[in-house]
């Protein structure tokens, strides 16, 4: 049961996620996660960070550059 909550308030963060990959869908994928990586490190609050990358752990259905974006977001800095 609490997966599938963990799930359901994971759902505005990858929807924002995805429409930030939106705007770099033009660029080869590393480029673009890095953009992405960047704009969520700066902007979205360590809460929905951790909701995003548990999403994403759980296999949510996501773009390439987010998936890519998330490993940064795992990396020290």
């Amino acid at each position: 049961m609490a997966e599938h909550l963990t799930y359901t308030a994971a759902g505005p963060v990858l929807r924002m996620a995805d429409e930030i990959a939106v705007q770099f869908d033009r660029r080869p994928i590393a480029e673009a996660a890095t953009e992405i990586a960047g704009h969520i490190r700066t902007f979205w609050e360590p809460r929905m960070r951790r909701a995003l990358l548990a999403a994403i752990d759980t296999g949510a259905d996501t773009a390439p550059a987010v998936r890519a974006a998330a490993a940064l977001l795992r990396l020290p800095g």
